[in-house]
């Protein structure tokens, strides 16, 4: 490349970059400051002293603010009115996570204690991140809850879009594989197997306003690779949606959908 091309390139890296840079807080930051709130929340065998945890939950806040103000104009934004807010309610947001945790449990028989489930479980903590996510997006913090969601998405397999709303508690039993779209209602006691997609029957930014992913009411129990689309879609109270199903259509409270494909296997006599 000569000097003409090089010196057209870096200015358009330099423009565009300083207008993300702008618009995007640090990735490393916001994943830092995830990992420290979590570990805070669920410090297993770290447990902090006891005059230490109001000092590790200050400075995880102080963190939260820096990493807002490195992207938000708080002349427009009311990041410390935003922060007090999510810390404020850190104690429900802990309380529904344990819920989640305690019902994992009870639900697979795999697992030997809550404790195992909040440490090992990737289920657990892709609905941990989410339960935080959703906090921030209700507050309207923009870019951050989609960052660190994604994070747990690549760390799990389990992509929920921090806007879905999930009731409490919510068990998610292996995992990977999951898609649980932005306008998705979950109600609760729901299980949701691996593979299992909750998606929009078309994608156009034409319908970022509208609903378009379904709506499971509780004590809904759905399988492994199962595909359920549309805005309009409910699965009704306490059905149980079998495996490598795909709907499109509502279906009635306490219904058992199951796919008909038929495995036959045959015993070859030997002689």
């Amino acid at each position: 490349m000569d000097s003409r091309h090089t010196q057209s390139l870096i200015n358009l890296l330099r423009q565009t970059h300083h207008a993300e840079w702008e618009a995007t807080p640090s990735a490393q930051d916001a994943i830092a400051w995830l990992n420290d709130l979590v570990s805070f929340l669920f410090p297993g065998n770290h447990l902090p002293k006891q005059t230490s945890y109001k000092g590790i939950l200050k400075k995880n806040q102080i963190d939260l603010e820096n990493i807002l103000l490195s992207y938000l104009d708080p002349q427009e934004v009311p990041i410390e009115d935003i922060a007090n807010a999510f810390y404020n309610s850190l104690g429900t947001i802990y309380q529904h996570l344990r819920h989640d945790a305690t019902k994992i449990h009870e639900y697979d028989p795999a697992a030997t204690s809550v404790n195992e489930v909040i440490v090992s479980y990737p289920g657990f903590y892709a609905i941990t991140v989410y339960r935080i996510a959703h906090r921030l997006t209700q507050l309207q913090v923009p870019v951050l809850p989609r960052i660190i969601s994604e994070f747990a998405h690549g760390k799990t397999g389990i992509d929920i879009h921090p806007n879905a709303q999930i009731d409490v508690p919510f068990i998610i039993d292996h995992g990977t594989g999951i898609v649980i779209g932005a306008t998705s209602i979950i109600g609760a006691n729901v299980v949701i197997y691996q593979g299992v997609t909750l998606g929009a029957l078309q994608v156009t930014k034409e319908l970022s306003e509208v609903k378009r992913h379904p709506t499971v009411e509780d004590d809904v129990v759905i399988y492994a690779r199962s595909t359920i689309l549309g805005g309009n879609t409910t699965i009704g109270k306490g059905s149980i949606i079998g495996g490598s199903v795909f709907i499109t259509k509502s279906v009635p409270p306490f219904s058992q959908v199951f796919n008909t494909h038929q495995v036959r296997i045959t015993t070859k006599t030997v002689s």
